[in-house]
C-alpha cells in the first residue's frame, strides 16, 4: 500500500481542482462549501526521468513507474474540533494519512466565494492549524487523565515513557505548537505513536494562485512562504485552474505549452516531488530485459527491507544484492561498461539503499 498525503484546507480553496488535475479523475469541484464529503483517493505516478533513461539503455519489454497516494479530504471550518461543519469526518479522515498538503487560497476571484468572506491566507492557515491543535489537545488531555492514576505506583518503563511524552505534548499544544515540533526520545516517540496526533504529521503548504502570479508569486505567496519557513516546512506554488488544463492535454503537447508559459515542468510534478520529500521517500530501480521498474522506500532503508517491498520472501530469504548507481549507467552507457569499470558491487544486509540505486536481489526461501 503506497504512503499517502492528505490534501486539506478551507472550503473553496481549490483542493478538489488540484486533486482532479493530479489524478486526472472526476472528483467534484464546485463553488460551494463541503463539495467533498467522503474523501476521494487517487494513485499518482511519481515523475522520474531516470526511469526512461534506464529503459533507453536496458531496452526492457515493459516500464513501471512508482506511485504515491493523494487523498482529497472535506473542507474544514472554524469549530471543526468541536464538530462544526464536517469537522468530525475531516479529523477522522486526516488521522489516517501519512502527511498533509495544506492548500491555501492565494488568488482573488469574485465568482468563487470564500468561506470567510475575504482572501487572507495567513488567517486561513491559522484557522486550520488551530483546529488541528485543538483536536490533538483534546486527545492528549483525555489520555493524560487516564494515565494519572496508572502512573502513581507503576514501575512499567513503557508506561512512564508514555507519561513523559504526553506531558511534553500537552505543554506544546497548550502553547500553540504542533506535536511534530516536540523533542521526544525514541521511547517517548514510540509510546506517543498510538495517540495518532494530526499535528505530528509532516506538512507542506500549497499556494493556489491565478495565472498572473504563477511565475513570480504575489504578496499572498510571500506571506505563506515566510510562514512555511518559520515552521521549517516548504511551499509549492500552483495554479490549480491551469493544472487542470495541462492535465487534459495530450502528453506530446504539454512540453510546448509549458515552455510558452516559461515553465520547465507542471506544478503538479513539483507537488508530487515535495510530497515525496515530505514523507522521506527515495526511489530505487530493478532493471532487466523483461522490466525496468521504480520502487519506493523510506530513506535509510537497508537492502533486505528494500527487497521486501517487492515481496516478503525476498526480505525473509535475503542473501545479498548486486548494486550499482543509475548515474554510473548514464555516464558509461551500458550495464556491461559498469561491470568492466568495477562499479557493480555485492552488498549485504547492512547496506543502506541510496536514491537512484539499481538493485538485483539474491535470496533463498
Amino acid at each position: 500500500m503506497p504512503l499517502n498525503c492528505g490534501i486539506v484546507g478551507l472550503p473553496n480553496v481549490g483542493k478538489s481542482t488540484i486533486f482532479n488535475a493530479l489524478t486526472a479523475s472526476a472528483a467534484p469541484a464546485a463553488n460551494y462549501p463541503f463539495c467533498t464529503i467522503d474523501p476521494n483517493v487517487g494513485i499518482v505516478t511519481v515523475p522520474d526521468p531516470r526511469l526512461g533513461r534506464i529503459a533507453d539503455l536496458i531496452k526492457p519489454k515493459s516500464l513501471v513507474p512508482t506511485t504515491m497516494e493523494f487523498i482529497d479530504i472535506a473542507g474544514l471550518v472554524a469549530g471543526a474540533s468541536k464538530g462544526e461543519g464536517l469537522g468530525n469526518q475531516f479529523l477522522g479522515h486526516i488521522r489516517s494519512t501519512d502527511a498533509i498538503a495544506h492548500v491555501v487560497r492565494c488568488f482573488h476571484d469574485p465568482e468563487v466565494v470564500h468561506v470567510s468572506g475575504k482572501v487572507d491566507p495567513l488567517s486561513d492557515i491559522d484557522t486550520i492549524n488551530t483546529e488541528l491543535l485543538l483536536a490533538d489537545l483534546d486527545t492528549v488531555e483525555k489520555r493524560s487523565q487516564r494515565l494519572e492514576k496508572l502512573l502513581r505506583n507503576t514501575t512499567d518503563g513503557k508506561l512512564k515513557s508514555e507519561g513523559s511524552a504526553v506531558a511534553k505534548l500537552k505543554a506544546a499544544l497548550e502553547a500553540g505548537k504542533p506535536a511534530r515540533t516536540v523533542d521526544l526520545s525514541d521511547d517517548e516517540r514510540a509510546a506517543a505513536r498510538d495517540l495518532h496526533l494530526i499535528t505530528a504529521k509532516p506538512m507542506l503548504y500549497v499556494a493556489n494562485v491565478d495565472e498572473a502570479a504563477l511565475s513570480s508569486g504575489n504578496a499572498y505567496t510571500e506571506a505563506v512562504a515566510q510562514r512555511a519557513a518559520e515552521e521549517h516546512s516548504e511551499v509549492v506554488i500552483i495554479c490549480g485552474a491551469m493544472e487542470s488544463e495541462i492535465a487534459l492535454l495530450d502528453p506530446s503537447e504539454r512540453g510546448e505549452f509549458l515552455e510558452s508559459l516559461g515553465l520547465s515542468e507542471p506544478g503538479l510534478d513539483r507537488l508530487i516531488h515535495a510530497g515525496y520529500r515530505l514523507l522521506h521517500l527515495i526511489t530505487y530501480f530493478t532493471a532487466g530485459v523483461q522490466e525496468v521498474r521504480a520502487w519506493t522506500i523510506q530513506r535509510g532503508t537497508k537492502a533486505p527491507g528494500a527487497a521486501g517491498v517487492i515481496h516478503t520472501d525476498f526480505e525473509r530469504g535475503f542473501i545479498k544484492a548486486e548494486c550499482y548507481a543509475s548515474d554510473d549507467l548514464f555516464r558509461l552507457g551500458s550495464e556491461q561498461a559498469v561491470k568492466e569499470a568495477g562499479l557493480l558491487r555485492q552488498e549485504g544486509k547492512e547496506y543502506v539503499v541510496k536514491d537512484g540505486d539499481i538493485l538485483f536481489f539474491k535470496f533463498n526461501v
